[in-house]
């Protein structure tokens, strides 16, 4: 791959579900991190009064992917099988992968054990224009890693 001076576009990017499941175009993906606490620690017998870090626990964020509302119950479904059946079974595999200029992708972010956290649907407003109707799903991950 050559060296860049430029970073990549933001807007070139694919979600995929569970290694290659498609839940419809997105044109916002926000939210991927991760973040670890620590446990402050000093030693009685220390001459010097200061702290150890000792890393803690870390969890990830949670992340907001909206779209365009399209013809797709498959995601709304998905939702509605956490919510009667719990998260048996229902946890998947999300991969949001950053593409360059030709398409060819550049990183991919793993959300391991997702399950939807929320879903709101389109602000529906009669006042005429080109607005466009608006989901959003907010994804709740247990890990995160990058290929």
């Amino acid at each position: 791959m050559a060296s860049r001076t430029t970073p990549y576009g933001a807007f070139n990017f694919v979600v995929n579900f569970d290694g290659g499941q498609v839940f419809g175009g997105f044109s916002d993906v926000s939210g991927i991190g991760t973040e670890m606490t620590v446990a402050e620690y000093r030693n009685g017998n220390d001459r010097e009064n200061h702290v150890r870090k000792v890393p803690g626990v870390h969890k990830v964020g949670d992340v907001t992917l909206k779209r365009g509302v399209v013809d797709s119950k498959s995601l709304f479904d998905w939702i509605k099988d956490v919510r009667l059946n719990g998260v048996k079974g229902q946890k998947k595999s999300v991969t949001i992968t950053l593409l360059d200029e030709a398409q060819a992708p550049v990183q991919t972010w793993v959300l391991g054990n997702v399950i939807p956290l929320k879903y709101t649907g389109p602000t529906l407003a009669g006042k005429g224009g080109g607005d466009v109707a608006m989901e959003e799903i907010v994804l709740s991950a247990e890990s995160l890693s990058i290929e």
